[in-house]
């Protein structure tokens, strides 16, 4: 577990966003970079009945066409690959990073990336897929691999910007003290001033959760503020994001529990659709 993994499939201005992150990353935690392309597996022509339409020979003739089809299509899109994880590369080394390693996969994404997840210390995803037309649109298999993935995900958007102010979405629960805990503890927050976020009622109970947890960062050496706001979760944290120029926002992902997925689930898939900033999810 020590590299940051960004995961590109086509170079536009979502890789180019998920690059620029993935370096500050890098170097923020002085972790190796690699850029990762997966080559999903190639749909292959469905088998038809041809027998009474065209004769045996004609048919053994079409197979051919479309099996050396196939394979003309396969190494092209391979050498597109190739291609981008090459102007990936020149991106990263431009910010600084000249040792960045690239690495193209044959697979299904989900598969692909849990084989190499005892590697991944960060990874680093754009949230709209390269077919994706809406801006705000999650990319078709993002949620099933941060509901899949065991290690922080950074889910960009946007253009890049280096974060001068961050916000955790805490609840008092376990799982935000751990993220507390695991943000107090990692060197890519380092420096950068930390607002600590509750929703719900302004009760004693929950100034104290509040107030132990900015404790923690403190002693970590970070300068914390806290503010607790009521309203619908989403519209809260998107509101306070706006009001205190907030650049990055981290918070706790779905659970694994299908009890989790469905108290948090839909609020974690709302934050994504309409977050203007990149999103650090943690388990």
């Amino acid at each position: 577990m020590s590299k940051v993994i960004a995961c590109i499939d086509t170079f536009n201005h979502t890789a180019e966003t998920v690059c620029d992150y993935a370096a500050w990353s890098s170097l923020q935690m002085q972790a190796p970079l690699v850029i990762l392309h997966i080559l999903e597996k190639a749909e292959k022509p469905a088998k038809a009945n041809l027998s009474g339409n065209i004769g045996l020979g004609t048919r053994e003739h079409l197979l051919d066409e479309l099996s050396q089809l196939d394979e003309q299509r396969s190494k092209i899109i391979k050498e597109q690959g190739r291609l981008m994880l090459q102007d990936a590369k020149q991106r990263v080394a431009d910010t600084g990073i000249d040792t960045a390693e690239t690495l193209q996969l044959h697979g299904d994404l989900i598969e692909s990336l849990s084989e190499q997840e005892d590697d991944i210390r960060l990874l680093v995803m754009g949230r709209e897929g390269s077919h994706e037309n809406s801006a705000s649109h999650i990319g078709t298999h993002l949620e099933s691999v941060i509901r899949t993935m065991h290690r922080p995900m950074l889910i960009t958007m946007g253009d890049f910007k280096v974060p001068e102010r961050f916000l955790i979405a805490y609840d008092g629960s376990a799982t935000t003290n751990k993220v507390v805990n695991m943000v107090a503890s990692s060197p890519l927050f380092k420096g950068i001033p930390c607002t600590l976020l509750t929703i719900g009622a302004d009760t004693n109970t929950l100034r104290e959760e509040l107030k132990a947890a900015a404790s923690k960062l403190e002693k970590a050496g970070f300068e914390v503020t806290q503010e607790i706001r009521a309203g619908d979760v989403d519209k809260v944290i998107n509101a306070t994001v706006t009001e205190l120029n907030i650049d990055l926002l981290v918070m706790g992902a779905y659970g694994h529990s299908r009890i989790r997925q469905f108290l948090v689930g839909s609020t974690t898939t709302k934050l994504l659709q309409n977050s203007q900033i990149p999103v650090l999810l943690l388990r």
